[in-house]
């Protein structure tokens, strides 16, 4: 049997990865900081072929000490700092976690096991102040945030130590990617979740920042699955994981308003306090390279994704209110 290590296990990523591994029949072992809360977390589905082990991202002795238990085939990594509204806090730990922690991770790799396959969450954040439009695996990265910057270095140590140790190890460049999981912190969950509300009388309003501002928005699922068949490859290389289409705040509004059968000019207020400087080029990616040599393709578009994120706020939403009420009743 196949052993996967995922380490962030409790993450967007690492759940939507758990998931698939799960119905390949690999062997998961879930890296967290935190079993006992990690399970409160984890599908039942999940733990049945799961083993929850701790670790700390900043003890190299401890790294080396779980892989060399585990002995895990594949490798993947999605622990990082939030990409979300908090970029610039924190930076210094933001640097140690998203990036000089991936060191530590390619050495106990290099210690215990040359053999393992490695494959790293990179982001489209590392584009940064892009000179051009659509970005690909060659496009220059001019990183405007601490996360965006610790993201390169951790890109590059992978390319480093692939080359000077042969190692297979590989970087997913992904675009934003979205679902039901996604944090409260990203936009898209903080529309979905907010129009949930208004439908169900909960709020009356949605404050938002630039809504003419557009990226390039995909399903986690389907880039999680990108990154397993990046593994199955005969040699390591790096992909970038997008759709090519972008779409604006005020498109996603449009849409996860209307599925609720409303009107979002009617809710949505726009906030000058959370307005970014205007982007010269758009973010948005080319995933020529993924589709050519993994016959990747993401299976989700846009209107679905928003739909079904909105379907799951209500739904927990609605949920959350009936046992209330039943406590109320008691």
């Amino acid at each position: 049997m196949t052993v996967a290590m995922i380490i962030g296990i409790t993450g967007q990523d690492g759940l939507y990865m758990a998931e698939l591994l799960s119905k390949k029949e690999y062997s998961i072992v879930g890296v967290v900081r935190d079993i006992s809360k990690a399970k409160k977390i984890i599908p039942e589905v999940i733990k049945k072929r799961l083993k929850l082990v701790e670790w700390d991202m900043l003890d190299q002795s401890k790294i080396v000490e779980v892989l060399n238990d585990n002995r895990p085939k594949e490798l993947y990594n999605f622990a990082a700092y939030s990409s979300g509204a908090g970029m610039f806090d924190d930076a210094v730990n933001i640097g140690d976690v998203n990036g000089l922690a991936v060191t530590r991770v390619l050495d106990a790799v290099r210690a215990v096991d040359t053999k393992i396959r490695f494959c790293q969450a990179s982001s489209s954040e590392m584009f940064g102040e892009v000179a051009q439009s659509p970005q690909n695996e060659l496009t220059e990265f001019s990183p405007r945030s601490p996360y965006g910057a610790a993201k390169v270095y951790a890109h590059s140590m992978i390319d480093v130590y692939r080359k000077k140790y042969g190692l297979f190890l590989c970087s997913a460049i992904l675009f934003n990617h979205e679902s039901p999981r996604r944090g409260h912190q990203f936009v898209t969950r903080k529309i979905s979740y907010e129009a949930a509300k208004i439908k169900l009388g909960l709020s009356t309003e949605l404050l938002l920042g630039d809504l003419d501002s557009y990226r390039d928005w995909g399903f986690a699922g389907d880039y999680v699955r990108g990154m397993w068949q990046m593994l199955q490859q005969k040699k390591a290389d790096d992909y970038v994981f997008a759709t090519g289409l972008v779409y604006s705040v005020r498109n996603l509004c449009e849409i996860a308003f209307s599925h609720l059968d409303l009107d979002y000019r009617d809710y949505v207020v726009s906030d000058s306090k959370s307005y970014r400087p205007p982007e010269k080029f758009q973010l948005v990616g080319d995933s020529s390279k993924a589709r050519s040599e993994l016959n990747w393709l993401p299976e989700m578009n846009f209107k679905s994704l928003i739909s079904l994120m909105v379907d799951n706020d209500l739904e927990n939403l609605m949920r959350h209110n009936n046992k209330n009420n039943m406590s109320d009743n008691k």
